[in-house]
C-alpha cells in the first residue's frame, strides 16, 4: 500500500523550496518460540521486521509550482512493522510519494550534489531510502545455540535535507528589460494570459505559452521577469528567475523599440545573462524590437543597418508570424541544452561471499573514531539486553579486526570510540 501526497497550487508561483526528509525505521526482528502440546521441537519461530518506507519525488505535468512545501519542511515516511511469532514478518512502511512540477531539480544541502533532474512527465527518484528489517531469532539457531533469545532491531531510514529547484522546461526563453513587451508578445502568439500593464516588473513569475507555427509544430516559450541592470547580482525580479532559461535551446531578446537606446538595453541585459550564467551566452539567440505600431520605431527601422534583427508589433501583430517562422527554423537547428549532471547513486550492493571492508580507525581529541559499512550495520543492528547479545557483538568486533585495530592505534582502557551513532569505553 503507498500513500501519494499530491502539490496543490494556491495561485502562488514557487520556484525554490527546501525540506527534511526521512524515511521510515525498518521494523525490529521478533524473538519468540513455538510452544504447543504435542509438537516437538517447536524452537524459534520469530519473524522479520518490515522494511521502512522510502521517499519518492515524482514528476507530474499537474503541478507548476513548488508552493506546496512552503512551510511543511517535513515529510517523513512510514516505518516498517515489527516482525511476530509464527515467523510472520512484519508489514512494510508505506512509501512517501511528493508530486512536483516537470523540471524539478533535486539536490542535497550536505554538499550540494544533484539528487535527481526530473525532466520528463512520470520521472520519479528515490531521495531517502527506508532501512532494512530485522531479522528474527529464527535465523540465530544453531547446533550451539538452539533457543536464541536475540532478534535485530531495524535500520534507521535514510535522512537529509533537500533543496528542490524548479527549472520551467521550454524551447524559447523570452528575456529582455521591462516593458520591452514579452508578455504582450506571448499573449499574441500563444493562449497565454499574463498580466499586461504599461509599468516594469508587470510580469513578477515566469509564464509559459505554447505557440503552433505554419508546418503545425508548436513551441514552448517562456517569458521571463524583465532584467535590469545587476540582475544577476540581485538587483530587481529577473536574477531569481534567470534559472529558468538554463533548460530553453534558443533565447529571444526582445528590447523595445521606442527606449531612448534599445541597442545599449539589449547589451545590458546581454551582459546580465552572460555574467549569470556564461554558457548561457553561447546558446542560440535571436533579437527582435518590438513596438513596430508607432512612427518613431518605424524610424529606427529604416535607420538601422543590421539584417539579424526581427522587427514587430506584439499590439497589431506585425511582424509576430515572421517572427514566429524564424524562431522555429532556430529552435530546429539548435541542440539540445547541456545536461544536468547527477551524482551516481551510492552503490551499497556487494557481491555475495565477499567480505565487508576492513573497518578504519582515526585518532581523534575526543578518543577513536571507527568506520567501515560493515561494522557501521553491525552497531546499527546491536542489542545490549542480554549478555548472549552483548558477547556476540564483541566476538563479531574481533572477528572484523576492530579490537586488534583499536589496539595498533594506541587505544587506552577506559578510552572513547565511537561507532556510527554510538559511543562506548574501550575495555580489552
Amino acid at each position: 500500500m503507498r500513500s501519494d501526497r499530491s502539490v496543490e497550487d494556491h495561485g502562488s508561483f514557487v520556484d525554490i523550496a527546501r525540506l527534511r526528509v526521512r524515511a521510515g525505521h525498518g521494523g525490529a526482528g521478533a524473538a519468540s518460540f513455538r510452544r504447543e502440546p504435542f509438537v516437538p521441537r517447536g524452537g524459534p519461530d520469530g519473524g522479520d521486521g518490515g522494511r521502512g518506507g522510502s521517499v519518492v519525488l515524482h514528476a507530474t505535468p499537474d503541478a507548476s509550482s513548488l508552493v506546496a512545501y512552503v512551510g511543511s519542511r517535513q515529510w517523513r515516511a512510514e516505518d516498517g512493522r515489527p516482525g511476530a511469532k509464527a515467523r510472520k514478518s512484519g508489514r512494510a512502511g508505506a512509501d512517501l510519494r511528493l508530486a512536483v512540477p516537470v523540471g524539478t531539480v533535486v539536490l542535497d544541502e550536505a554538499d550540494g550534489a544533484v539528487v535527481a533532474n526530473l525532466e520528463a512527465p512520470g520521472a520519479e527518484a528515490v531521495v531517502a531510502r527506508g532501512g532494512a528489517g530485522g531479522r528474527g531469532n529464527v535465523h540465530f539457531r544453531s547446533s550451539i545455540q538452539r533457543s536464541p533469545q536475540l532478534a535485530e532491531p531495524g535500520l534507521p531510514g535514510q535522512e537529509r535535507w533537500l533543496r528542490l529547484e524548479l527549472k520551467l522546461i521550454a524551447d524559447v526563453g523570452l528575456v529582455g528589460p521591462p516593458n520591452a513587451g514579452k508578455s504582450s508578445l506571448l499573449r499574441a502568439v500563444s493562449a497565454a494570459t499574463p498580466r499586461v500593464a504599461d509599468y516594469p516588473f508587470t510580469t513578477l513569475d515566469p509564464e509559459l505559452g505554447v505557440a503552433e507555427l505554419a508546418d503545425g509544430r508548436r513551441l514552448v516559450l517562456a517569458d521571463i521577469p524583465g532584467l535590469i541592470e545587476g540582475a544577476a547580482s540581485g538587483a530587481g525580479l529577473g536574477h531569481r528567475f534567470l534559472r529558468h532559461v538554463e533548460r530553453t535551446r534558443v533565447l529571444l531578446y526582445l528590447v523595445d523599440g521606442s527606449d531612448p537606446d534599445p541597442w545599449a538595453a539589449l547589451d545590458a541585459v546581454r551582459r546580465e545573462v552572460a555574467e549569470y550564467e556564461p554558457g548561457l551566452a553561447a546558446r542560440p539567440a535571436l533579437v527582435a524590437v518590438n513596438k513596430l505600431d508607432l512612427p518613431a520605431v518605424r524610424e529606427l527601422r529604416a535607420a538601422t543597418a543590421r539584417p539579424d534583427v526581427l522587427w514587430c508589433s506584439a499590439l497589431t501583430g506585425e511582424g509576430v508570424p515572421e517572427l514566429l517562422e524564424a524562431v522555429g527554423v532556430a529552435v530546429a537547428a539548435a541542440p539540445p541544452p547541456p545536461a544536468i549532471e547527477v551524482a551516481p547513486p551510492v552503490q551499497r550492493l556487494r557481491q555475495r561471499g565477499a567480505p565487508s571492508p576492513a573497518p578504519v580507525v582515526e585518532r581523534r581529541p575526543w578518543g577513536f573514531l571507527v568506520s567501515g559499512e560493515g561494522v557501521e550495520r553491525l552497531v546499527a543492528r546491536a542489542r545490549f539486553d542480554s549478555e548472549a547479545a552483548t558477547q556476540r557483538f564483541q566476538v563479531a568486533l574481533d572477528r572484523m579486526g576492530v579490537s586488534s585495530a583499536l589496539e595498533e592505534a594506541g587505544a587506552q582502557p577506559g578510552d572513547t570510540v565511537r561507532i556510527g551513532e554510538t559511543e562506548f569505553e574501550y575495555q580489552p
